[in-house]
């Protein structure tokens, strides 16, 4: 599989397919082996697996029939950021019944694939860059403008800040001393998850010095 253009996540939900199909067929051989009719064996199966259904299975299926959407369609890649179903995490692997996530403090997470497939996705890493905010209170530096003007020159400096498109900074409230800055500019998905703080530090640092 490694050696195929199978997406990761795909190749390893067939991979535990393959092998649960794989221990039933030595299974069977096995039995086989022994003498006993294999047929009636796989008759009594059929009974039995009918029998189970009849009690609740159905939830086993549809978890099955998910993954296997999930592989095909493939809304998220193995360690993208994503929020499905009220949890937050890194996809950690898709199975046969469950997908697993990893938070960003080291929690594990299983989520039957139903809940997965019946649940809006929201995949943080599916696109290259993204947009980031903060929200912050300044003391003028001579007027409002002058103060965004000095917010831009930290943010121009920043070479994990992107140009384009271009960062944007609104006033959302003013006094005689200070104002609240939005400030909205663009990254690399990959430098999200730092670059926030990393932006606030130096803008901490610079008005500090003003």
């Amino acid at each position: 599989m490694n050696k195929t253009k199978i997406p990761e996540l795909a190749a390893s939900f067939l991979v535990q397919l393959i092998t649960a199909l794989l221990y039933v067929a030595v299974l069977l051989a096995f039995f086989s082996a022994l003498g006993i009719t294999v047929s009636s064996i796989i008759l009594g199966l059929s009974a039995v697996i009918g029998l189970i259904l009849g009690f609740g299975m159905q939830d086993t299926l549809t978890n099955l029939g998910a993954g296997v959407w999930l592989a095909v369609l493939e809304p998220f890649k193995k360690n993208d950021y994503i929020t499905v179903a009220g949890q937050t995490g890194h996809v950690k692997d898709v199975g046969l019944m469950s997908t697993e996530l990893i938070t960003v403090d080291n929690v594990y997470i299983m989520l039957p694939n139903k809940m997965v497939w019946n649940s809006a996705i929201v995949n943080m890493s599916h696109l290259p860059t993204r947009r980031f905010e903060l929200t912050m209170t300044f003391n003028l530096i001579g007027d409002a403008d002058g103060t965004i003007k000095a917010v831009l020159d930290v943010l121009n400096k920043n070479p994990e800040v992107l140009q384009t498109p271009e960062p944007k900074i609104f006033i959302s409230n003013l006094t005689d001393a200070t104002a609240d800055l939005q400030i909205r500019a663009w990254a690399n998905t990959d430098d999200v998850a730092t670059i926030t703080t990393i932006v606030k530090e130096d803008l901490l640092r610079e008005f500090d010095n003003k």
